[in-house]
């Protein structure tokens, strides 16, 4: 068994022991904050009710961004903040974060180019950008970028950063326990109270298994669920309010043979992003809705479908159509609820709610934030939490340290993918780069010590080997298909019905012997 899966499957702090933190929500905020907590030393441990990014944080547009759109809402703060993050988020995970350029054409009747051209210069040096290319203008009747669209003439290029979300929470987490964080997935915490400086948890496992933890602080990282968390498990008032907001996306066959992304503007305000995705396709989104139902109950409506579609067929001269979508997916995003009148309107910018009365527990809820200002939100959730927790004095350090696999220079993939295949010459070149992009360094770890393909295990479809699969079971947390298929991967979008059934099995054998 390798170090990585001791760290996961036998952490330090045992079943009864006083740990100093525990964080219920194992979505971005959740696993950042547990990670920057156990590096400091302190004990913690981390519930989540179903898998890891299962929710809000494997759901969103894949984007490392300052929000160039939130200038408008006068969000300097955040959109500063945000932009600083862009490149040192980069310098900690270069496998699963990369540049992307984003192509903004100028449509005549809505904001005029001085504007637009105005928003992209503060944005090139709000954040304090280093090495991603400055913003520049296009003649889209001239460069490639222009081909797929209809009328463009003008328009502009910036930089961006591309992450896969889900990878980003995985990773925290993984981090987290290998600092000594107990990452307790599939557990639902069912009540929480308060008995004296402790609070003490009743957990249920999803295969029926009840425990129970203390801890000398309690973090509400629960997304969508913070508020249910707040008054029916801590039995709380919520003093700050959550708007749920449904963003839904949409996947269509590749649109265009460029590598560059494209930043439409709509006539109702709204912007929507066209990103070449998984090679062969385009990724559409996002829209911005009320959500009124269950956090769980979320799905793409046929209406917003069909947004997505029109929005995008304004700019592209090939038409998109709703029978062209080959997946959706909607995360609802939980918003701190500012009162304002339009869900896109709605500030993206996080709010840290804390509860300590006198010789009591700490309660720390979390509302709102970005993807992309994870980590400074969990750097400000400890440094509201530590006048009351001795453990969590210690200095910030996450701006420097790694993610597992991204130990390698930022642009250096292409070495990197060199240097595994000069060690497997027999794993096909498709592989060993998807499986650089996913695991960076630890690509070798699934790899092992395989002199061939056929020793790597069943290969279930598309690429995807037992051995992988025995990896993410047990360094990863992955315990079911879909785990596999749509967050640590995408491969859902390769596999048919069948294949999925034989991953099914394979997964539920190797659950039973574990």
């Amino acid at each position: 068994m390798s170090e990585t899966s001791q760290a996961i499957r036998e952490p330090a702090i045992g079943e009864h022991a006083i740990h100093d933190l525990a964080v219920i929500g194992g979505g971005v905020n959740g696993c950042g904050i547990a990670r920057d907590a156990a590096g400091r030393g302190a004990r913690v441990v981390l519930f989540e009710q179903g898998d890891l990014a299962g929710a809000t944080s494997s759901a969103s547009t894949k984007l490392i961004h300052g929000g160039l759109r939130y200038l408008e809402h006068g969000e300097f703060r955040l959109v500063r903040e945000a932009l600083m993050e862009r490149e040192r988020l980069w310098d900690m995970a270069p496998h699963i974060i990369w540049p992307l350029r984003f192509v903004l054409p100028h449509a005549p009747g809505l904001r005029p180019a001085w504007l637009l051209r105005l928003g992209l210069f503060v944005y090139d040096h709000l954040g304090g950008r280093r090495a991603l290319p400055a913003t520049r203008g296009l003649d889209l009747s001239r460069d490639e970028a222009g081909l797929p669209l209809r009328h463009a003439a003008r328009g502009f290029e910036y930089s961006d950063c591309w992450v896969e979300d889900a990878r980003l929470v995985v990773l925290n987490a993984q981090d987290a326990a290998e600092r000594g964080a107990d990452i307790r997935t599939r557990t639902r915490v069912t009540a929480a109270r308060r008995v004296g400086d402790l609070w003490h948890l009743d957990t249920r496992a999803d295969d029926g298994a009840v425990g129970h933890a203390r801890a000398r602080a309690l973090v509400n990282a629960a997304g969508p669920w913070v508020a249910r968390v707040l008054t029916e498990v801590a039995g709380r008032n919520a003093s700050a309010g959550v708007r749920l907001v449904r963003g839904s996306h949409i996947v269509v066959p590749r649109l265009y043979g460029h590598d560059r992304a494209y930043i439409f503007q709509n006539g109702d305000g709204r912007i929507v992003f066209a990103i070449p995705y998984e090679r062969d396709f385009t990724l559409i989104g996002t829209t911005d809705e009320d959500h009124a139902g269950p956090p769980d109950a979320v799905r793409a409506s046929p209406a917003e479908i069909a947004y997505l579609c029109a929005a995008a067929s304004a700019y592209f001269r090939d038409p998109v159509r709703p029978q062209d979508v080959v997946w959706t997916f909607s995360g609802v995003r939980p918003l701190y609820d500012d009162g304002a009148s339009a869900a896109q309107e709605a500030t993206r910018d996080y709010v840290l709610d804390l509860d300590a009365p006198p010789g009591q527990a700490p309660l720390l809820s979390v509302f709102g934030g970005k993807i992309t200002t994870y980590r400074r939100l969990a750097e400000h959730a400890l440094e509201k939490l530590a006048p009351h927790l001795t453990a969590l004095a210690g200095p910030t350090w996450t701006a420097g340290a790694t993610l597992p696999g991204g130990d390698f220079p930022r642009d250096g993939i292409g070495a990197l993918s060199a240097e595994v295949r000069a060690a497997y010459p027999w794993a096909p070149a498709t592989l060993v780069a998807r499986l650089v992009r996913a695991y960076g360094t630890r690509a070798t770890r699934v790899l092992g010590r395989g002199a061939s393909l056929d020793q790597l295990g069943p290969v279930f479809g598309a690429d995807l080997t037992g051995a992988e699969v025995d990896y993410l079971m047990a360094a990863e947390w992955a315990r079911r298909a879909e785990d596999v298929l749509w967050r640590r991967s995408k491969l859902g979008l390769r596999f048919g019905a069948s294949e999925v059934a034989a991953l099914e099995s394979y997964m539920a054998r190797a659950r039973v012997a574990a």
